[in-house]
This record gives C-alpha cells, sequence and structure tokens, in this order.
C-alpha cells in the first residue's frame, strides 16, 4: 500500500506543473496546436514503448473504458485547460480543479455502484460550492468562457481517472495510459498537422521546454506512475493524495511565472482540501 501511494504522490507532483508547462507551450503555440501535438508525441513514445514491451493488445471489453480515458484524459482536459489558460491564470485554474478528487469520487460512485456516507455527499457539495463561489466572486458573478472550458475539463478528467483507474486494477497502469493514447492517434495525428498549418507558430525555449514537459511528463510519465498508483491503492485512497495538487500549483505559479494570486485563491484551496479530507475519511455504506 505504501508502494502506491509513492506512485500517486509521484504523479500529483507530475501534474501540479502542468498548467505552468500549459502557460510556456502557449508562449510559442496556439492551444489547438499545442494539444495536438502534446498527445501525439506523447502517442508515438506510448506506441514505442507497448512495442518494446510486446505488451498484448486489451480486450475487446476493455476498449469503451479505454475510450473514456482517451477522451477525457488525452483530448479533453489538455484541451478545455489550454483554451482556459488564454483568459486565466494557473493560479486560479488551479482552484478550480482542485475539485478534481471530489468530481472522480461521484463519478467513480455512480460507476461501481458504490454507496457513500451523508457527510461525505455533504463535503463534496461544500467543496463544489466553493469552487464555484470562488470563481463567481472573480468573474464578478458571471462565468466567463475560460471558466467554462475548465468546467468542461474537470468533467473530462474525472471520468478518465476514474475509468483508467478502474482498469489499472487488473491491466498495468502505463499499458492504460499508453493504449489510450495509441487509440487516440488517429485523431491527434491529423489534428496535429491541421492545427500546424492553422495557427501561428513561434517557437521560444520556452514554448518547447511546455511542450515537452507536457508530452513527457505530464500526458505521459506522470499518467505511468498516477494509475499504477490508483491500481495499488484504490481511485479513492488516491485521490486522496491529489489534495496537495491546487496548493502545490499555486506555489509553481508564484515561483515559476510570477503571477499574484487572487487574495481568494488560497482560503478556497484550503476549504477544498479540508471537505476532500473529509469526503476520505467519512465512511462508506453498504449497497
Amino acid at each position: 500500500m505504501r508502494d502506491g501511494g509513492l506512485w500517486a504522490a509521484l504523479g500529483v507532483l507530475a501534474f501540479s506543473l502542468t498548467f505552468p508547462a500549459t502557460l510556456w507551450s502557449l508562449d510559442g503555440f496556439g492551444p489547438w496546436t499545442s494539444t495536438a501535438l502534446r498527445c501525439s508525441l506523447a502517442g508515438l513514445v506510448a506506441a514505442g514503448c507497448l512495442y518494446a514491451a510486446r505488451a498484448p493488445r486489451p480486450a475487446p471489453a476493455l476498449v469503451p473504458a479505454l475510450l473514456v480515458v482517451a477522451s477525457g484524459c488525452v483530448v479533453a482536459f489538455p484541451l478545455f485547460t489550454a483554451m482556459a489558460l488564454r483568459t486565466t491564470s494557473a493560479g486560479n485554474a488551479a482552484v478550480v480543479v482542485g475539485a478534481l478528487p471530489l468530481a472522480t469520487a461521484a463519478y467513480s460512485s455512480v460507476r461501481t455502484g458504490t454507496r457513500h456516507s451523508p457527510l461525505f455527499w455533504a463535503a463534496a457539495v461544500t467543496g463544489a460550492a466553493a469552487v464555484i463561489a470562488f470563481t463567481l466572486a472573480r468573474t464578478g458573478g458571471a462565468l466567463g468562457v475560460g471558466d467554462l472550458y475548465l468546467f468542461a475539463a474537470l468533467a473530462g478528467a474525472a471520468a478518465g481517472y476514474a475509468e483508467g483507474g478502474r482498469l489499472a486494477s487488473g491491466v498495468p497502469g502505463w499499458q492504460v495510459i499508453s493504449w489510450a493514447l495509441v487509440l487516440s492517434l488517429p485523431l491527434t495525428l491529423p489534428l496535429s498537422a491541421v492545427a500546424l498549418a492553422l495557427e501561428p507558430v513561434h517557437v521560444t525555449p520556452a514554448a518547447l521546454t511546455g511542450l515537452a514537459y507536457l508530452a513527457l511528463v505530464s500526458q505521459f510519465g506522470g499518467f505511468v506512475a498516477w494509475y499504477r498508483g490508483m491500481g495499488l491503492i484504490g481511485v479513492v485512497r488516491a485521490s486522496q493524495l491529489q489534495l496537495a495538487q491546487p496548493l502545490l500549483t499555486l506555489a509553481w505559479a508564484a515561483l515559476l511565472l510570477g503571477e499574484h494570486l487572487s487574495p481568494a485563491a488560497p482560503p478556497t484551496a484550503a476549504v477544498v482540501l479540508v471537505c476532500v479530507v473529509v469526503t476520505q475519511r467519512a465512511r462508506r455504506t453498504g449497497l
């Protein structure tokens, strides 16, 4: 169990730098180009790893769940966060996506039929309400387009995390993300060509560094660790370790990007953290 926690924690650390890396990538690439290239490059690396390991093809029964992982974690989350970060900061985005453990636990409960105590759902609703209140306060009472993108990214990632974690209990975690990336290549490779032709490209060291991190770490290496951890200790238990991700991203945003965070961001992140702690400790009820 301890090894599973360490693997999941390594995944959280890798993901905590995703928003700063996305902003670096957007320094030279458009959002569609950045998303398509990061997924295509990660997919090619994954294909090479699968070939080198002579990994067996996934059973047909697993393909629908892999497609959910591909849709949520390979396409939706990268694209919607890249679109959102054109209009909001990495720190503010981190607070909104801080509700991801709650959303993942909720999706997993619905998907597996697991029932939780009223305390669990009270904490989940409180955390979601804190995120919505923070967003409305920052936007003057109205959701902006960037905020809608973030909520769409949140929904996609929650589904992809839960399905991938469920698959990783029976399939090696690195193969789960690898097959999801490979299944996405027929979409991401042509999209890369189209995006490069339509969006302006200004290659800079920051853009290349950000793109490399997104492809090799955020989109592949981080998921290898994350899904291995989820497979060992379970979706809900691993989600608890994601408590630190919004706070880590807030720290990276201040240290690496020089962002001046909204005064409401740290307390909102703290409220979400407390709510997720309660959801993880609340006793689950039987079916």
